[in-house]
């Protein structure tokens, strides 16, 4: 599957929390932060998203100070998905 096609199945009606919202994150990586958000739950809100992501990253002891850190870290290869 690719992430395209995951990312249109995952598709928030309500904001996500903890690793969904890293799941559904990481599929719409490739999309932007603004549909990043919109299809995490999240709206136009992009701070709440962000601020979440961050939160759900250091739940699970993965460290980022922005959407941008995870979508660096899955180009590099270091999370994959």
């Amino acid at each position: 599957m690719t992430s395209e096609s995951l990312a249109s199945k995952l598709l928030a009606t309500e904001p996500l929390h903890g690793t969904e919202l890293i799941d559904c994150a990481k599929a719409n990586g490739i999309t932007g932060i603004e549909a990043a958000a919109q299809n995490c739950g999240y709206g136009e809100d992009l701070t709440a998203f962000e601020t979440q992501l961050i939160k759900a990253c250091a739940e699970i002891g993965i460290k980022i100070q922005a959407f941008s850190d995870l979508v660096a870290m899955q180009q590099e290869g270091k999370w994959r998905m």
